[in-house]
């Protein structure tokens, strides 16, 4: 296993969303990264076809490029009564015809497929957002961590927090969407307190247990 001790830590992301929760994240353990657009590295095509492949693509990149140890994720949406999409897709159901990114207009999207194949009930618009970190190496070597939480997809849109389709998923066990909780409530987890919440936050739960001590001894 490679060692990350002494090393700092390229967050291979260039969306602000993901850097915030990330910087949210990796704030109990002190961990210095900085993120791919700091080091001026361009956004690689996310050509995979599934969340693993992704989150490759970008982490081994970010790697190669400043030889140092990378981490992504690559997350998404999946609507069961839509055969999981938008899944690996969830960005670019936002791509808006200028290039920029639209989220209010992909719940649209997410919305009229639901109403296309008549999932009115919440018992009928149940999914799950899925998140894949990977921590690459230089040389290749790649480790992943999954985190998963489901949910029920909601409409109209509820809160201003968060970010993506947040304001549309309310996660089960709960009222609010993640549009309307804090960060501390949506992750839901840091250190000596072992439930994570949200699947970014089930992820890097994963990826702290396996890799930072201090989050190994924390939670004995």
């Amino acid at each position: 296993m490679h060692s990350l001790d002494g090393h700092e830590i390229v967050v291979a992301s260039h969306n602000a969303g993901k850097l915030r929760e990330f910087a949210d994240l990796m704030a109990p353990f002190g961990i210095e990264a900085k993120s791919a657009e700091e080091y001026g590295l361009p956004e690689p095509d996310e050509t995979g076809t599934t969340f693993e492949e992704n989150a490759y693509i970008k982490a081994f990149a970010a790697a190669t490029a400043t030889g140092l140890p990378a981490l992504s994720d690559d997350s998404g949406l999946c609507v069961d009564a839509l055969g999981g999409a938008p899944g690996v897709y969830t960005a670019n159901w936002a791509e808006a015809p200028d290039g920029a990114r639209d989220f209010g207009m992909a719940m649209q999207r997410a919305e009229v497929a639901l109403q296309e194949v008549g999932a009115v009930d919440p018992a009928q618009r149940k999914g799950r957002f899925v998140a894949v970190i990977c921590l690459a190496f230089p040389d290749g070597a790649a480790e992943y961590f999954r985190g998963e939480v489901g949910g029920t997809l909601v409409w109209p849109p509820r809160g201003e927090l968060g970010f993506g389709y947040d304001p549309v998923f309310v996660p089960d066990g709960f009222e609010k969407t993640f549009g309307e909780m804090t960060a501390e409530e949506k992750h839901g987890w840091k250190p000596g307190q072992p439930t994570a919440l949200s699947h970014r936050a089930r992820a890097f739960q994963k990826f702290a247990l396996a890799r930072l001590d201090l989050a190994r001894s924390a939670v004995k």
